[in-house]
């Protein structure tokens, strides 16, 4: 049996990367920002990426298809932010719903930061669950450490995964890997070194934990640093200087704490090395940083398409 699925708000393809590896093949990835759209294309050619506004987005042509994914914007749930949700005008979930009520899937698979499980918002995800239910889909959130999946960076995200009634019962939530997630300096160690840097092996012993979370800021707020003052400062015991993104690697007589390229960030995320990113820096590693990692949208989806096989099994009669 095929597996076909279609995405909102895609961004870099950290979730589509994911649901590829679990075996999906993608009709259609939505975005609305350009850079993240030529990553897309840059990467995957064969993809059918629609660079717009979700608002004026239609997905009746894919009616019955097997999954519909997303990561809707973080913002109006962050505890970065106001958390305004509903009236935050970035809120897309109800797009997000009405795009469920015209395709109509087997599954869908909705992402979101771990702000969207604050008490505030008790009584929105309550009508989620609802307006889903209405549509035909018994829906559950769970909280997914990334860390959990083999990730160098613990970076919680909340996972809504509904599915229609026939398929609900034999999906499971995936199970965190037995072995731990590689510190910062095993995940970088080779490319910290990779210009002779003298200090890449005192380095990797004192980035003896995993990352904290990447954060990539919005295009109104944050730019190419690590994030709020707190983070800046977990990533300095780490000793990673997380004021801004590096060009380069440290040279053979650099002194100091090294700052993450581009690349290192992509690999802190979950990234493999050969996808690349398009735009300037500031633009690749925000992509980045609100990237959902590639690992944790695999071990997700490869539970929906196991509970999808199920399913669809010929069912023995009783005489």
């Amino acid at each position: 049996m095929s597996f076909h699925s279609i995405e909102i708000c895609a961004g870099a393809g950290g979730q589509a990367l994911g649901l590829e590896n679990a075996g999906f093949a993608h009709d259609c990835l939505v975005e609305i920002d350009k850079a993240a759209c030529q990553t897309l294309m840059l990467n995957r050619p064969s993809w059918t990426v629609v660079e717009a506004d979700l608002h004026h987005f239609q997905a009746d042509k894919w009616r019955g298809l097997e999954l519909f994914a997303g990561g809707v914007p973080c913002p109006p749930f962050s505890k970065a932010g106001k958390q305004l949700g509903n009236e935050d005008d970035r809120d897309l979930f109800p797009e997000a719903l009405r795009l469920v009520a015209e395709c109509k899937p087997q599954a869908v698979m909705l992402e979101n930061v771990r702000g969207l499980l604050d008490a505030v918002f008790d009584e929105y995800r309550a009508k989620l669950i609802s307006d889903l239910k209405k549509l035909g889909y018994i829906a559950e959130w769970r909280l997914l450490n990334a860390s959990d999946f083999g990730v160098p960076q613990l970076r919680p995200r909340v996972i809504i995964v509904a599915l229609k009634s026939s398929v609900s019962r034999f999906f499971n939530w995936p199970v965190p890997s037995s072995a731990p997630a590689p510190t910062v300096g095993k995940a970088l160690f080779d490319l910290m070194a990779s210009n002779g840097w003298a200090g890449a092996h005192r380095w990797k012993e004192q980035a003896c934990d995993i990352a904290p979370t990447l954060v990539g800021g919005s295009k109104k707020h944050g730019g190419p640093d690590l994030g709020p003052t707190r983070a800046k400062k977990a990533w300095a015991t780490l000793g990673v200087d997380g004021k801004g993104i590096a060009d380069d690697v440290p040279m053979p007589h650099f002194v100091g704490m090294p700052r993450l390229t581009v690349r290192m960030a992509a690999r802190i995320q979950g990234f493999p090395d050969e996808w690349k990113f398009s735009g300037k820096k500031t633009s690749a590693y925000r992509q980045i940083g609100n990237a959902f990692p590639p690992p944790v949208a695999c071990a997700v989806g490869t539970q929906i398409k196991m509970a999808l096989n199920e399913a669809a099994k010929p069912k023995l009669k009783i005489a």
